[in-house]
């Protein structure tokens, strides 16, 4: 079918700025409620809000078979199990609407005052229902400075590593959409020299810069994804921070791995951006040495050049750009990792959520965290305003952006951002 949407010489009838991430090529798929407390599915163009609820009940997407209410829902669930000949139609069809030789919206402006709406008018939302939340560890890079940070520099990847995409299931209850503020979470830590625990608040609240894909339906229980097949199953990708407090970490991890450090809170970007907007930026991930077993081995280009930036913002200053990485440096591919997962029959669900792990680049400002960049504490950023950064101080925002451009084209996930609170206090 073709992908008439990602056309680079179309021009929307909406105004789109010269540097916006959302061009009437990206068509991304998000949550909204308007300024009438109305929950829908929507898309954005430029700074504007699009309502595919009301689009849908004024039938401007006849001839595709949709359910009655396939947009007037809360989230975006029952669309993507609808695969993704059905998203292609409907991304194809939005771009037809809004492309500036197409008035039957345009001229129409009783149907336009319900349609769309300015950006600054809505209210994001969490965009899916997430039943299942799994985090992997495929950054080659961060996980070789960990291991050089915890163990052996000699051996900073432990044996398993260069075979397979190593993972674990996460908690789905603390995903927030950009915007929320979590708390520094309480656990038990170690303190250096001491042999017995204390409670209290984490001391080293990290972020860790990730991007995670949203899967369909892909299979039933007891039926592996062939590695080939894999993105068929991807809708898109969002921003992702997936929060961590090292000191709780460091403590609990031995021997199952992270927990409480882990699941206190993970923030992503509304917009959901389809695997469909991103076909331009496809480039080779890098070389696997040695070469994976036969279900994990692709040929092809299954990495995505998207330019990934990470800011620091303290209470009344402005921002401090910290780290420009960028997802093509990621050594297990979106693929590898969906295949890996299901290789022993696991189910995966539409809204299911899977995190890419740390993406660190090879160069010290491409670390993407904050215990990568100041090397476990011992080397403090500075920022703008002249204070220091060991890791994430209460009133701090991390903001995340990313974005991919070729000659033509801008294709961007806007940004997730959120604001690091004090400790939790019952009564507050």
């Amino acid at each position: 079918m073709p992908l008439t949407a990602n056309d680079p010489n179309r021009k929307s009838w909406l105004d789109v700025p010269k540097d916006s991430d959302f061009p009437i090529q990206n068509i991304p798929f998000g949550v909204f409620i308007t300024k009438d407390d109305v929950v829908t599915i929507g898309t954005r163009i430029g700074d504007y809000a699009i309502d595919l609820g009301a689009l849908q009940q004024l039938n401007y997407f006849e001839g595709i078979e949709l359910t009655d209410d396939m947009f007037m829902q809360d989230t975006l669930n029952d669309f993507i199990s609808d695969g993704k000949k059905t998203w292609r139609l409907v991304r194809n069809r939005i771009a037809e609407l809004f492309d500036e030789n197409n008035n039957s919206l345009r001229n129409n402006e009783d149907h336009k005052n319900v349609v769309v709406f300015d950006i600054e008018d809505v209210e994001m939302q969490l965009p899916v229902l997430i039943g299942d939340y799994t985090d992997f560890y495929s950054s080659k890079e961060h996980a070789t400075n960990v291991g050089k940070m915890f163990r052996d520099p000699e051996n900073a990847l432990l044996p398993n590593w260069l075979h397979l995409p190593v993972g674990y299931h996460g908690r789905s209850s603390t995903i927030v959409p950009s915007g929320i503020p979590v708390h520094r979470p309480l656990g038990q830590t170690l303190p250096n020299g001491e042999t017995q625990p204390v409670f209290g608040p984490s001391k080293l609240v990290d972020f860790e810069l990730e991007m995670a894909f949203i899967t369909t339906d892909a299979n039933i229980m007891g039926e592996p994804i062939p590695v080939e097949e894999a993105e068929e199953h991807i809708f898109g990708l969002v921003l992702f921070n997936d929060w961590s407090a090292r000191d709780i970490q460091k403590w609990e991890y031995v021997p199952l791995g992270p927990f409480l450090a882990k699941n206190f809170a993970s923030s992503m970007s509304p917009w959901i951006v389809t695997l469909d907007a991103l076909e331009p930026f496809r480039t080779k991930g890098p070389d696997q040495e040695p070469k994976p077993l036969e279900y994990l081995q692709q040929e092809g280009e299954h990495a995505f050049d998207i330019k990934l930036q990470v800011a620091i913002q303290p209470e009344e200053t402005e921002e401090t750009v910290i780290c420009n990485s960028n997802f093509k440096y990621m050594y297990w591919s979106m693929s590898q990792q969906l295949a890996h997962h299901t290789i022993n029959g696991c189910r995966v669900n539409s809204g299911d959520l899977m995190g890419s792990g740390t993406i660190s680049g090879p160069t010290p400002d491409s670390f993407g965290s904050m215990l990568e960049l100041s090397w476990g504490g011992k080397n403090p950023l500075q920022l703008k305003d002249g204070s220091e950064r060991k890791f994430i101080n209460d009133g701090d925002t991390v903001i995340m952006r990313g974005y991919c451009q070729n000659d033509t084209t801008r294709i961007g996930f806007g940004e997730v951002s959120s604001k690091l609170l004090p400790p939790f206090e019952r009564g507050r």
